[in-house]
């Protein structure tokens, strides 16, 4: 687990612009299953979650559709709310950053670290924009 003071400033990059932070599996369930749009960013310490993933949730959010609620859980520190997120996340495997999509409670849409790593925050921003104007 990762120090509280040390991810503080990484939660605050969400938060500060409408992310809820989710710590247990409880929130987590309630969040998931609430009629409409719920966009789930999995948070994380390493370098492309700084570069691409913060940034590019938070590009994402300037367009027109946006999702109902938007929720976040930190990977390797609060545990028991990642795992409950990844289980609504199958047949994905685990990993972070990672952002996933859902309607209804029903998961739509997903971007793996393999889809964030390596990718430009602007890129990471529209195809979470193409699936808010398809979805949400």
């Amino acid at each position: 687990m990762y120090p509280e003071e040390m991810v503080k400033p990484m939660r605050a990059e969400l938060s500060e612009v409408g992310f809820q932070e989710l710590y247990s599996a409880e929130a987590v369930e309630n969040a998931i299953s609430q009629k409409g749009t719920t966009l789930v960013v999995v948070n994380s310490v390493c370098g492309c979650a700084a570069r691409n993933a913060r940034p590019g949730a938070k590009m994402s959010l300037d367009g027109a559709k946006k999702p109902d609620q938007l929720v976040t859980v930190f990977a390797g520190v609060d545990k028991d709310a990642v795992d409950a997120a990844r289980q609504h996340m199958f047949p994905f495997p685990p990993s972070s950053p990672s952002m996933a999509l859902f309607k209804d409670g029903e998961l739509v849409h997903m971007l793996e670290r393999h889809h964030i790593e390596g990718r430009p925050a602007e890129m990471i921003a529209e195809n979470l924009k193409d699936a808010y104007n398809e979805f949400c």
